[in-house]
């Protein structure tokens, strides 16, 4: 399992690669956030943790991200499970920090603010960027991939990488067979060696068969 953008990689319940944010600059990101008139969630091993005010503040975006899901999202908790309401984010175990994106709180403020993180963005269906989020320096899921192939003393060539936006291209030309879903973005299957159907239309399983790797 690889988690957080590459911060957090597991195998067979033991970990392998696990890189947090220090808690000064858990505290930066979370307070420059909110001096932009936003709200963050940190994404820990623990749990996800955000202030009483995030769900108000990131239900557009949450609606945005499922749009045209089977059910109805009628509040945040909906899509974002087991989310934790606390007024203590001062924590030394985050993996990654994502915030609704608007017009203050944008990937570009976010970069010039913290040019010695990583800073990326994520969205629906659409392909919009919805959320931008913090990763810790070097956290990407080359690395994260890189990480497990060595613990399994495998290579990229006998790999398989399946993903959907923008920020998957990297693993998807890096492993020996990448693959793109029915509703990833030009980009994405563009970069791919094969393209699958929807995430909706079981999308992952027919690759998987396509590629002989079901029993």
């Amino acid at each position: 399992m690889i988690g957080g953008n590459g911060a957090y990689v597991e195998h067979e319940d033991a970990p392998v690669l696990h890189t947090r944010l220090p808690r000064d600059q858990t505290r930066a990101v979370v307070s420059w956030v909110r001096s932009c008139g936003g709200e963050p969630y940190l994404e820990t091993n623990a749990g996800l943790f955000s202030s009483e005010r995030f769900p108000e503040a990131a239900l557009p975006a949450v609606r945005a991200y499922t749009a045209g899901a089977p059910t109805t999202v009628l509040s945040v908790h909906d899509a974002i499970h087991g989310l934790v309401l606390t007024p203590d984010l001062d924590r030394d175990d985050v993996n990654k920090i994502s915030f609704p994106l608007t017009s203050r709180v944008s990937t570009r403020a976010a970069r010039a603010a913290f040019p010695e993180l990583m800073v990326g963005t994520w969205g629906g269906s659409g392909h919009e960027a919805l959320f931008g989020d913090v990763s810790p320096a070097g956290a990407t899921k080359e690395r994260a991939i890189n990480a497990l192939l060595d613990h399994l003393g495998a290579s990229a060539a006998q790999a398989v990488a399946v993903g959907d936006a923008a920020p998957d291209i990297e693993m998807i030309l890096m492993c020996g067979v990448g693959v793109a879903m029915g509703n990833a973005s030009p980009a994405v299957k563009d970069a791919a060696d094969m393209v699958t159907d929807d995430v909706d239309s079981d999308g992952l399983a027919r690759a998987l068969t396509r590629l002989g790797l079901t029993g």
